[in-house]
C-alpha cells in the first residue's frame, strides 16, 4: 500500500530536482554570459519571452511612450532585460484565461454553483490573474528599495571616508561600489551603473538624477541634489556628507523603532486566531464537558 505514495513522492522529487538543474546554470555558463556581455539571460527566460510575445501583443499600449512609468518600475524592480514588457503584458493576457478556467474545473468539482454566482467567481479570479502581474512587480521593487535605503546610510559613511582620505568623489564612489557587494548587491549594481554612465561622458549631475530614478528611494534623490549644490556653489563635499550620512543613520534607526513599535500589534492576529482558542480549550474545556455531565441530566430530567 506505500509503494504507489513513496513512487509518486520520488518521481515528483526527481522532477522538482532536475527542472531546478535545467534552468540553474553552471560556473562556466556563467563566466561566459559574462564574457559575452549576456549577464542576466538565460535560455529559460529567452524561451518564456517566446511563448509569451504573442500574447503580449494583444494587451500592450499602442504607444509604447506611455510605458515610460512601467520601465522605471522595472528599473525600481531590478529589472533590466529589453523583453521584460513581453513578459509582462503577455502574463496580463494569458493569466486571466488560466484563473478563470482553474477556477471554473475547481467550482463546478466542488460545488454546485451555476448561474450568475458561477461567473462572478471567475470574473474575480479571471481579474486577480490579470492584476497578478502587477502585484508581484510591486512587492518586488519595495522589497528592493527597503534594501538600497537599509543599505545606503553605510554607503554614504563609506563616501565620507574616502573623500575625507582625499580620493575624489568618481573614484570613491568606484571603491564603495566595490566595497557594497558584500552587503547588498542593488546598491552596488546600481552605484555601479552610475560609474559606467559617468565613463560613457554623462555628467555627474545627470548620472546621479538617474541613479535616483532607477532606484525610486527618495534618500538617494537627497542625496543627488545634496552633491550637485556642493559641486556647483563649492562648498565642502565632506562636510555635505557627513550631515547627510548623520541624517540617514537617525532615519534609518527612527524606521526601525517604529517597525518594532509596531509588532505587537501584529502578534494580535495570531494570537487571537491560533493561540487563544486554543488556551481556552485546555483551561475550560474539562470544566464545561463536567458542567454538561452534571446539568443535562438536570434539564432533561434523568437525574
Amino acid at each position: 500500500m506505500l509503494l504507489f505514495p513513496l513512487l509518486v513522492f520520488l518521481a515528483v522529487t526527481l522532477a522538482i530536482v532536475g527542472l531546478f538543474v535545467w534552468l540553474t546554470p553552471t560556473r562556466a555558463q556563467q563566466r561566459l554570459q559574462v564574457m559575452a556581455g549576456q549577464e542576466g539571460k538565460s535560455p529559460w527566460t529567452e524561451s518564456v519571452v517566446k511563448i509569451l510575445a504573442p500574447f503580449a501583443q494583444l494587451s500592450t499600449p499602442p504607444d509604447m511612450e506611455r510605458a515610460s512609468p512601467l520601465r522605471i518600475r522595472f528599473l525600481n524592480a531590478g529589472i533590466r532585460h529589453p523583453d521584460a514588457y513581453l513578459v509582462f503584458f503577455g502574463a496580463k493576457t494569458l493569466l486571466p484565461f488560466v484563473f478563470g478556467g482553474a477556477a471554473f474545473l475547481v467550482l463546478r468539482a466542488s460545488t454546485q454553483l451555476s448561474g450568475m454566482s458561477l461567473l462572478l467567481d471567475i470574473a474575480v479570479a479571471a481579474l486577480l490573474g490579470c492584476y497578478l502581474p502587477n502585484i508581484v512587480l510591486l512587492f518586488m521593487a519595495r522589497r528592493r528599495k527597503r534594501e538600497i535605503f537599509e543599505s545606503f546610510p553605510d554607503a554614504a559613511d563609506l563616501m565620507l571616508v574616502c573623500v575625507e582620505a582625499g580620493l575624489g568623489l568618481d573614484a570613491g564612489l568606484t571603491k564603495v561600489t566595490d566595497e557594497m557587494r558584500v552587503k547588498s548587491m542593488a546598491l552596488a549594481e546600481e552605484l555601479h551603473w552610475t560609474n559606467l554612465e559617468m565613463r560613457a561622458g554623462g555628467t555627474r549631475e545627470k548620472s546621479l538624477r538617474n541613479l535616483a530614478t532607477r532606484t525610486g528611494v527618495e534618500e538617494i534623490r537627497t542625496f543627488a541634489t545634496m552633491l550637485t549644490q556642493a559641486d556647483r556653489f563649492g562648498t565642502s563635499i565632506g562636510e555635505s556628507l557627513r550631515v547627510f550620512s548623520d541624517d540617514l543613520r537617525h532615519k534609518r534607526q527612527v524606521r526601525a523603532e517604529m517597525l518594532a513599535a509596531k509588532v505587537p500589534t501584529k502578534m494580535l492576529i495570531p494570537l487571537v486566531l491560533c493561540i487563544f482558542p486554543s488556551i481556552l480549550m485546555v483551561i475550560l474545556g474539562p470544566a464545561a464537558i463536567q458542567i454538561i455531565r452534571t446539568i443535562l441530566p438536570m434539564i432533561t430530567g434523568r437525574a
